[in-house]
């Protein structure tokens, strides 16, 4: 151990020798003396506090190139397993342009017989759970004929509201008719019998109100209901009018493979200036239809009731039969169906005057009653191309309604009625449809009717043809130029007509069975867009200038072309 000692202590004074001899072999730049030391640390370099940007960034697109988003162009990348992983490259997707696919427009045109038209729309659809908008429209012509005179306006405002559970859709309006009787009936010796042609005009004030349930995709069980209401204040330039208010409903539910629900609706209607003792009508009505529905991969079998009862000034109860069966021979290509069914349908001062707007004062309303309606047909579907529907019918009708020109005054028209009780009018008819795609350039449609009546009490169902034939065409050209076609065929019908003595200007007690002469109504249309904006069209009526009537001395318009601009927004 003090062997060990002895080197150390040995060794470490020989370093120290040796230090001080290399130390005093240099020249240092000042004496070096016990209690001053100069410690020397390796360069350790730091660097400044970076400079901030003290400028904004320029947040403005300045891009001029905006071509339409196409994912299709986005190639499929596919990660190479057997080379080992690499790191895959975002492409970037090209700047996209926000389209605006409003369908907001406004229209105007003009024509011969001093037609005037003004149409405007508008909606808010940039939200997914609400839309609102409104429309105005205003169209007046001017035939040939003395006072041959109409006017139509139309003004609305709408919408909707989608939430959770339900939606709500509104509807509040105006629309309104103007015309003139300028029906001229002559006596035997062609002395006019309307010297004066007043004027006539209605305006109707409407709202409509609807809760509806959503479908809920993951509780196809779930209970749907809907709420609707409806009401109107409908007046003509007279005395006589009709007040309104309806509500609605249904329940439903789905229980294994059948449904169980009901259809409810109350109707409040009065109607004044009528011919009854006081001048007015309360014709209401309320009826409840309950049903049950078995569904099955190939059938629908519906089995229910409809229980109506009218009240008012009179007052009646009546239950009628339901049932419905809908099955499928070659799914999706070709069905049968049929069922029987009734009801009863209100007697509407309102739905009279805009079949024929040329009725007299103090009329006679009252309500029909579908006592039997029988009906069978088949229908279906050839792919997306060609779907077709063809249904028969056989009807027992008490208090069907027809028009008929006055005995005293021609030129208005009364209402009717034949069927009462068993001795019901017995109408047989048959319906069919048929809608056809030719490409994507060519759209077909038709649609026909022909009835046959029994009557009880008149000679002929007034007014009514038997054959009815309504046929449209829709042509898309290119994607600026469309073309629209329509054509309408009524059969001959029969009007109950008076004749007026020469001498006295009296009718006679007597009438003569008329006949209204059937007609063929070619009508055409065009539009071109010249612009994204902006738009050509024209529209040519009764394109074969045929003299035709539809009620006893009330001609239609002859050949009438109508061009104009639209601008979309």
């Amino acid at each position: 151990m003090k062997v060990n000692t002895f080197f150390k202590k040995s060794t470490i004074l020989t370093c120290l020798l040796g230090m001080g001899y290399a130390a005093s072999a240099q020249t240092p730049e000042k004496p070096v003396t016990l209690d001053s030391i100069d410690i020397v640390r390796d360069y350790r370099p730091i660097l400044a506090d970076a400079v901030k940007i003290r400028r904004s960034p320029d947040m403005s697109n300045k891009r001029e190139y905006m071509p339409k988003l196409n994912y299709g162009n986005v190639p499929d990348k596919k990660l190479d397993i057997n080379t080992g992983l690499k790191e895959l490259k975002i492409m970037e997707t090209p700047f996209s342009q926000i389209f605006d696919l409003k369908s907001n427009y406004a229209k105007f045109g003009i024509g011969n017989f001093n037609t005037i038209l003004g149409e405007a729309y508008f909606a808010v659809e940039d939200y997914e759970d609400i839309r609102f908008g409104g429309y105005a429209k205003h169209l007046s012509q001017k035939g040939n004929l003395e006072d041959q005179k109409f006017s139509r306006q139309e003004v609305g405002i709408f919408g909707r509201r989608i939430l959770p559970m339900f939606t709500l859709n509104g509807l509040v309006g105006y629309n309104g008719f103007g015309t003139r009787f300028y029906g001229i009936p002559l006596a035997d010796d062609e002395t006019p019998l309307n010297p004066t042609r007043e004027a006539q005009r209605f305006n109707d004030i409407f709202l409509s109100a609807e809760l509806t349930s959503n479908y809920d995709p993951n509780n196809a069980d779930a209970l749907s209901y809907s709420l609707k209401a409806d009401g109107y204040i409908y007046k003509d330039k007279y005395d006589a009018g009709e007040n309104s208010i309806a509500l609605a409903g249904y329940l439903n539910k789905r229980v294994n493979s059948f449904n169980v629900g009901a259809n409810l609706a109350v109707d409040l209607n009065s109607i004044k200036g009528v011919n009854t003792p006081d001048g007015s009508l309360n014709n209401s009505i309320a009826n409840i239809n309950p049903y049950i529905k078995f569904k099955g991969d190939n059938y629908n079998i519906t089995l229910g009731a409809n229980i109506v009862s009218e009240f008012g000034d009179s007052s009646r109860f009546n239950i009628f039969p339901e049932a419905e069966i809908d099955f499928a021979l070659v799914p999706e290509y070709f069905y049968i169906f049929g069922g029987v069914k009734g009801g009863v349908e209100k007697g509407s001062f309102r739905s009279f005057t805009k079949l024929n707007p040329y009725l007299g004062p103090n009329l006679n309303i009252q309500n029909t009653v579908d006592r039997m309606n029988i009906y069978g047909g088949i229908k279906g579907n050839a792919g997306a191309t060609f779907g077709y529907k063809v249904k028969a019918f056989y009807r027992k009708v008490e208090g069907l309604p027809l028009f008929v020109n006055n005995q005293t005054t021609p030129f208005n028209f009364g209402l009717i009625y034949d069927g009462d009780g068993d001795d019901a009018v017995k109408h047989v008819g048959l319906e069919g449809e048929i809608n056809v795609r030719l490409s994507a350039l060519v759209n077909l449609g038709g649609r026909l009717n022909i009835d046959n009546y029994t009557m009880v009490v008149e000679d002929e169902a007034w007014h009514m043809p038997k054959m009815r034939l309504a046929a449209n065409a829709r042509f898309n050209i290119s994607e600026k130029l469309f073309i629209d076609a329509e054509a309408l065929f009524h059969g001959n019908s029969f009007a109950k007509e008076y004749r007026f003595a020469t001498q006295n200007g009296q009718p006679d007690a007597t009438f003569q069975k008329t006949t209204v002469p059937s007609f063929f109504d070619l009508s055409a249309g065009a539009e071109y867009k010249a612009t994204k904006q902006l738009g050509i069209f024209v529209k040519a009526n009764n394109i074969l200038n045929t003299e035709y009537q539809q009620y006893l001395y009330y001609p239609k318009l002859g050949f009438n072309i109508l061009g104009g601009i639209n601008f979309s927004f």
